[in-house]
């Protein structure tokens, strides 16, 4: 698949999502065979403050490349100074959100609010596209609401404004992520635009990647909380997508290095002490659906170091490799 200039070695494509995209995850992504990753969402109006928090969310590594950043603001003006900023730094791809359901983003105009003002989704689109000479992407919801269906008319607006290439997810934004997502909205997209198209929503499996591709006739598959607890989905999908076999499913010790070495990668990247706050997230999606699951996730949350969280690891997967077949 391309976007632009930019070729992807496969047309496998990760969401950015806020709290769980950051580069240690990405890197694991990558390591998967991921065809693009992309960074959590940024604030434009941040970014153009200064922001440290928000300059933090812009480290990249030349292993996870290419790689695309998400900006998210209501003010083209600020969109575009926040491109032109995001540009100086070693990123190659920029993402406008359009689709961010959250209440404290969609209060301030920005996110999937966009998608009930469709003229100044198109002006943000023109100004980060003018401000910037790698590939502009936008990220869409269906709509806004049952009934307000603009993906198709917006995605359309975006190709006309410069965008190279649209991503969909198939739910309103009042859905959030409760219910089905219309993978036909994606292929209405697919006919409303000549640039490609990514389908997103609802790929939790391979098989689900297959279809989609098969239903919608997108380009690129996106991947987002299928991957919770689950990177392996990434080689799984990028196999099926490519008329490949299957990769074995991994073994309790392959699971058990692959948290290990996320563990150490958080750690390097925000210092112990946070590092370890943020990785009982990401165990709880790891450990989810292992016997004694829920006991070893209350003994995690009470580590407060590395070496305490590493120790009760050892002993998590000990228990496992006698009480867990992966293939029977």
């Amino acid at each position: 698949m391309q976007i632009g200039d930019l070729k992807l070695a496969n047309p496998v494509v990760t969401a950015p999502m806020a709290g769980v995209t950051d580069l240690p995850f990405r890197l694991l992504l990558k390591e998967q065979g991921c065809g693009l990753v992309c960074g959590e969402m940024v604030s434009a109006q941040a970014l153009v403050y200064g922001n440290r928090n928000t300059l933090k969310l812009l480290t990249t590594d030349p292993r996870e490349r290419p790689v695309s950043i998400q900006l998210f603001g209501s003010d083209p003006e600020t969109m575009a100074r926040a491109a032109e900023i995001l540009a100086t730094y070693p990123v190659d791809l920029i993402d406008i959100n359009m689709g961010c359901p959250v209440p404290k983003v969609v209060k301030n105009g920005e996110g999937a609010a966009l998608l009930t003002d469709l003229p100044r989704a198109v002006r943000i689109v023109r100004a980060v596209v003018s401000a910037v000479d790698c590939p502009v992407t936008v990220k869409m919801r269906r709509g806004w609401a049952p009934g307000a269906e603009v993906a198709p008319e917006l995605a359309a607006l975006c190709a006309e404004a410069g965008a190279a290439a649209v991503a969909v997810h198939g739910r309103f934004r009042d859905q959030f992520y409760s219910g089905q997502a219309d993978w036909d909205v994606i292929k209405k997209v697919k006919a409303a635009v000549g640039i490609p198209v990514i389908g997103n929503g609802d790929i939790f499996s391979a098989e689900d990647a297959l279809r989609m591709r098969t239903e919608t006739g997108c380009d690129g598959v996106m991947l987002g909380r299928g991957m919770l607890g689950n990177p392996w989905l990434v080689r799984e999908t990028v196999a099926a997508l490519a008329g490949a076999p299957q990769p074995p499913v991994p073994t309790v010790a392959e699971r058990f290095a692959l948290i290990r070495r996320h563990l150490s990668a958080q750690i390097e990247f925000c210092g112990e002490e946070r590092g370890v706050k943020e990785m009982r997230k990401h165990l709880t999606w790891y450990l989810k659906g292992f016997p004694g699951a829920a006991r070893a996730r209350q003994r995690i949350n009470e580590a407060s170091d590395q070496d305490a969280l590493l120790a009760l690891l050892h002993t998590y997967e000990e228990e496992l490799k006698t009480s867990y077949h992966p293939n029977s």
